[in-house]
């Protein structure tokens, strides 16, 4: 049943890493590069303390690091502990036409990183606002945050740092850490934060 599994796996992930291209090989590498991800966190928690106020915004901005230490911490750990070689290093997935763009990487990738912290980040930073402003929904923000979580995560497999698996597993996990430490910094502003109702 394993070996089904890890044979369905590495089919999926050879399948959407086909869909390169000479093209499209750089949207990829710079959604990859997490160095492009601070400017846009600063900007969205700068957003948080103007539209949150400082002090619940500042409650939202810790949880949502929380969320990405915890998601990066705890996956390097089990990356170290499973020690599941990433498809790059795979002799099997090159020869049967993995693409490699020329990028260095950890040996191993079980489960990505990357998409348990875009995903995290995207979920705790949409409940951030949605919980602790009711005059918006955020709609649009949320689902921009979880487009951009999605090619981040995509963008792992395109670039052979990680199989399919990887990344959904990361993604399913950064959407439960996103969602306890929303419902953490929302117990926080409500306990001490807001106001009590009669």
């Amino acid at each position: 049943m394993l070996e089904r599994l890890i044979g369905i796996d590495q089919d999926i992930t050879l399948w959407l890493n086909g869909f390169h291209s000479a093209f499209t090989d750089p949207f990829w590498m710079f959604l990859s590069d997490i160095r492009i991800w601070f400017p846009a966190y600063g900007a969205i928690m700068g957003m948080m303390i103007y539209r949150l106020g400082w002090k619940k915004g500042l409650v939202v901005i810790l949880s949502c690091v929380l969320t990405v230490v915890l998601a990066d911490q705890i996956s390097a750990h089990i990356k170290d502990g499973i020690g599941r070689l990433r498809p790059c290093y795979s002799t099997w997935m090159l020869q049967h036409g993995l693409h490699w763009p020329l990028s260095r990487y950890s040996f191993f990738g079980f489960f990505s990183g990357h998409a348990s912290n875009a995903f995290g980040f995207a979920v705790c930073s949409w409940l951030g606002f949605r919980l602790n402003d009711p005059s918006h929904d955020y709609k649009v923000y949320g689902w921009c945050a979880l487009l951009w979580a999605f090619l981040v995560a995509v963008s792992r497999v395109m670039m052979a740092a990680h199989y399919f698996g990887d990344i959904l597993v990361g993604t399913v996990f950064g959407i439960a850490v996103g969602l306890f430490t929303a419902a953490l910094g929302r117990g926080v502003i409500r306990r001490w934060l807001e106001p009590a109702k009669a």
